[in-house]
């Protein structure tokens, strides 16, 4: 324990031993492992999966120990992620929502007791994600509304790529108020007749996330439940980001795995190999091994950027806003600066790799090219040449990143 941790308030979750922690879901990772390809091949979405992740509490794990969460950190979140992406890649993304409410309640907590969240936690319910508007909506604006309708608050609106929704308790739904035009997140509850989820997500990869379209009409929401967006938690989009990280790399995990597997059972050779055997080929190993040692990279620095974003958690506590300011720009270049790097990293990894092999690597009954799929299409989101830039922009001009961004229709919309 450092010296800061030692001077934090006890509410906080700085961090627990890490491999008991792992060990209760190791077991849970290794059934869902087991089901990874059948699920992959007839796109089945992994509910019961995603039950037995809440039935061992897993989505507490960042909660505080003193209201029954792990008080993991979020390296050790992230971590976690890792070897649940080896497992299926799918399973952190579907989760990503979840975990970023969760982290939005730990940094409210500061001001204001998160008591009955926490409770909702560590009882398993999950929170899913709708933000996303597709169709005319420009830059800047919120189709989804909501409206007092009588003595209750409701929900309008249709969202996509809410992923994760399908399997939750709960929706982070961000929209506008009516009455004051301010934006609000709205949690509202998904068993309702106000809520209705297609799985329409058609990516190549990524394909059981439950990344489809969410529709609210006259959806209840609480009062207590509409939360102002700007007091968000400000390390936001560095924290989405690390979840990417780390399905980025468990999916380049599992692709080191499942091809070296491969390997080992091959009993047919080329003539112009090295050896008898595909595994005692020297250059074969030369291929693993540094897809390998790229996997190991990517691992490091997605734990290396969550160590940023964890000192921008501690920082809200830290009533100082100078350094809270300072930790959350940190944070959001280090998960920049990662993602730049994890993405070729991971890429080049999950593509080189089938060097190792021959043709009939290929077949679709392997489905090895998945991980690539899967990589790709994490490394698709939040596009990395605009990384780049900002966080070139930082260096030569120190001109901050932005915290939170965007997408919507151009110029060229009508």
């Amino acid at each position: 324990m450092t010296a800061q941790q030692h001077h934090l308030p006890p509410i906080l979750s700085t961090g627990t031993d890490y491999e008991p922690l792992a060990e209760r879901f190791r077991p849970i990772f290794a059934r869902i492992q087991a089901g990874a390809l059948e699920r992959e091949q007839t796109r089945s979405l992994p509910f019961e999966q995603v039950k037995w992740l809440k039935e061992a509490g897993f989505g507490a794990v960042r909660v505080p120990v003193e209201y029954g969460g792990a008080g993991a950190s979020l390296p050790q979140l992230l971590q976690l992620l890792i070897e649940l992406a080896e497992a299926d890649s799918n399973l952190p993304q579907a989760l990503r929502g979840h975990f970023a409410f969760v982290e939005d309640r730990l940094n409210a907590h500061a001001s204001s007791p998160q008591d009955t969240w926490f409770k909702r936690f560590v009882e398993g319910e999950l929170v899913g994600n709708a933000w996303t508007e597709v169709g005319a909506v420009k830059i800047g604006e919120v189709v989804t509304r909501v409206s007092r309708q009588g003595d209750q608050w409701v929900v309008n609106g249709t969202k996509y790529y809410s992923t994760g929704s399908i399997f939750a308790d709960w929706i982070d739904v961000y929209a506008q108020r009516d009455d004051n035009g301010a934006d609000v997140i709205a949690a509202v509850r998904v068993h309702q007749p106000g809520v209705k989820q297609s799985d329409d997500w058609d990516g190549f990869g990524q394909r059981t996330t439950g990344s489809g379209t969410s529709l609210f009409e006259n959806a209840l929401v609480e009062a207590e439940n509409l939360i102002d967006f700007s007091t968000r938690f400000k390390y936001q989009t560095a924290f989405y980001q690390l979840v990417l990280l780390a399905v980025l790399t468990g999916a380049g995990r599992a692709a080191v795995h499942d091809i070296t597997e491969q390997v080992r059972k091959r009993t047919r050779v080329f003539s112009t190999g090295n050896a008898s055997e595909v595994s005692q080929d020297v250059q074969v190993q030369q291929v693993v091994g540094r897809a390998s040692a790229q996997v190991y990279a990517a691992e490091a620095t997605t734990l290396r950027a969550a160590s940023a974003s964890q000192r921008a958690y501690e920082s809200r506590f830290s009533q100082d806003a100078e350094t809270e300011h300072t930790a959350n720009i940190a944070a959001e270049l280090e998960s920049a600066q990662a993602q730049v790097v994890i993405s070729d990293l991971v890429l080049r990894a999950t593509s080189d790799l089938f060097n190792a092999l021959g043709a009939s690597a290929t077949s679709t009954s392997k489905a090895l090219d998945r991980h690539w799929r899967n990589a790709r299409t994490a490394a698709s989101h939040n596009p990395l040449i605009y990384k780049e830039r900002i966080i070139g922009d930082w260096e030569i001009n120190g001109t901050e990143p932005p915290y939170v961004w965007q997408i919507g229709g151009g110029s060229k919309q009508l």
